[in-house]
């Protein structure tokens, strides 16, 4: 990238215009994931061709997610971000559209293109950004992700609760949060690439470097998916409770995963990553049990709850594990990236098929086995703890830096 200086202020503001974009993004997933019950019926689907159509989510997340960096590469960061944050939010009234299983599959797949591109662009400038000011700041960009995500299944429990057709609630949520998207990235840093610096390849493989790392952000990501996705039909099944009350679930989920994430920066810089992790990883398998032993709904949604407090910091600390892990930080990120979106892609379709064999809490007894690997597999996160940066007080401007 060209060599570019930046005063505090203009960084300050991209701060809270990324941040922006991220409750954006995060609005959008909440308001689908409280009306996959709708979509379920409306397409006539069981549980197992319920999870396939939502594993396309994750594929064409994991397909396109290569394509980012050459598209903010072409066009900028700032124009790549208001294009693909645009496609994505418009991209929500494709489910509620589709009448049957292949085309919800379809519908899926383009979902998942459109967030997963706009995903590394944002992560991207998040992470400049926190270079740029010299702390850590990924950890309330992700609470900032969960408490949009938390506005979206606030609005889709209402529309749930009064029965509205999803594909109406779909196009108002789509409209406002276009609009929404397209403001914040005017305040963007519109990062450009220098004249002979070469376009990055299409696709690569994860750097080694980000395996390990991507395996603790795997098992959290693997958790979040399924507690998005299934909480509200667990609770309807499972427990025969009211439509209402199921997206009632995934809201409270996201609700103690936007107050963790918001909180995690200072826990982190108090307790390091790997002690915040591990003591994550207590409480998401404790959650875990709760939800498979649950006979009420109540004890279910605080098992839901606490699923949901101990995975919140996991992916925003992979992040910045994998940036200080090795010579290439922006390829490491997109390693762990596509590993994480890789456990998006199980996810789905591996507890869709374990409740097609066994039932819903079978497949929840998986959650929670793998919860545990993130107090087996915390270590590997404390190379960050050695290389983060001290926090510095505010300065008239940042330095000449490489963008």
């Amino acid at each position: 990238m060209s060599e570019v200086q930046y005063e505090q202020g203009q960084v300050r503001r991209a701060r809270y215009a990324v941040a922006a974009v991220f409750a954006v993004h995060g609005a959008v997933t909440g308001s689908f994931a409280t009306r996959v019950p709708w979509i379920q019926d409306h397409a006539s689907l069981s549980a197992g061709q319920l999870g396939l159509a939502l594993a396309f989510t994750a594929f064409g997340a994991s397909c396109s997610m290569p394509l980012a960096a050459r598209i903010s590469h072409r066009f900028g960061s700032r124009t790549a971000l208001r294009g693909l944050i645009t496609l994505w939010t418009l991209s929500l009234v494709l489910p509620s559209l589709a009448p049957n299983l292949y085309t919800l599959c379809l519908a899926m797949f383009v979902y998942g293109a459109s967030a997963g591109m706009a995903d590394v662009v944002m992560n991207a400038l998040g992470v400049e950004i926190e270079n740029l000011l010299g702390k850590s700041i990924m950890s309330s960009l992700h609470g900032m992700w969960s408490a949009g995500a938390l506005v979206g299944s606030a609005g889709g429990t209402l529309a749930a609760h009064l029965g509205a057709d999803a594909r109406l609630h779909f196009a108002l949520a789509a409209a406002t949060l276009t609009f929404l998207g397209i403001l914040a990235c005017s305040w963007v840093l519109d990062l450009q690439p220098a004249e002979d610096e070469e376009p990055p390849p299409r696709f690569a493989l994860p750097p080694k470097s980000a395996l390990l790392i991507g395996a603790v952000g795997f098992c959290a990501v693997f958790a979040e998916g399924a507690s998005l996705d299934w909480s509200a039909v667990y609770l309807r099944d499972q427990l025969d409770s009211s439509a209402g009350l199921a997206a009632a679930c995934t809201t409270g989920f996201m609700l103690t995963m936007a107050v963790a994430r918001l909180a995690g920066d200072a826990v982190v810089n108090r307790f390091g990553s790997v002690g915040t992790v591990r003591a994550g990883g207590v409480l998401a398998a404790a959650g875990g049990l709760l939800i498979v032993v649950a006979g009420h709904p109540a004890v279910a949604m605080g098992g839901f709850a606490l699923m949901g407090l101990g995975i919140a910091v996991v992916v925003p600390l992979c992040f910045a594990a994998a940036g200080r892990s090795g010579p290439n930080p922006s390829q490491a990120i997109a390693g762990v990236a596509t590993i994480t979106y890789t456990s998006g892609l199980i996810a789905p379709s591996l507890l869709g098929g374990v409740a097609q064999a066994t039932s819903l809490v079978g497949s929840f007894g998986l959650v929670t086995v793998l919860a545990c690997g993130l107090v087996a597999f915390a270590g590997v996160l404390r190379a960050g703890d050695r290389d983060r940066p001290k926090l510095s007080p505010p300065a008239a401007a940042v330095p000449d830096r490489q963008p």
